[in-house]
């Protein structure tokens, strides 16, 4: 029963996931979700926004993400450690990624285009989730044996 109850839990935390991805032009600032539809390609400096605005809702959006993320780490690996290392490595993260962001989107220019794609990538999509599940899997397998 516990191992239901787990699924539906994750299944529902995926299904949070999802519904920030499918619904993130209606919650988040982001003009660069245009511009990398395709306007970036001939661009040479970034469609008009507002730095801080766009600073905010990408904040808003990785931690609701990693808010997620973390919950569905817990459920898979139920203990203490998993949680505090997945903390830290979020903040570590985040705090690296949004310092390299600000200083892309500062200082922008066409070469810096796929750069910035990327690691807006990272801040808005729940990337380290993908990597971090096979990671503590593997761990938890390694530590049983």
């Amino acid at each position: 029963m516990k191992k239901i109850l787990s699924a539906i839990l994750v299944l529902l935390l995926v299904l949070g996931l999802v519904s920030v991805r499918y619904w993130e032009a209606a919650l988040f600032y982001d003009p660069l979700l245009v511009f990398f539809e395709g306007a970036y390609l001939n661009a040479t400096r970034l469609p008009k926004l507002d730095f801080f605005s766009l600073l905010l809702n990408i904040s808003l959006r990785y931690w609701l993400n990693s808010a997620l993320s973390i919950l569905t780490l817990v459920v898979l690996f139920p203990r203490k450690g998993i949680f505090k290392i997945s903390l830290l490595l979020y903040v570590a993260l985040f705090v690296l990624l949004i310092i390299g962001f600000s200083v892309i989107v500062m200082t922008y220019d066409q070469h810096l285009s796929m750069l910035l794609f990327y690691v807006r990538r990272f801040l808005i999509q729940p990337i380290f989730l993908l990597v971090l599940v096979p990671a503590f899997y593997y761990h938890h397998v390694l530590s049983k044996a």
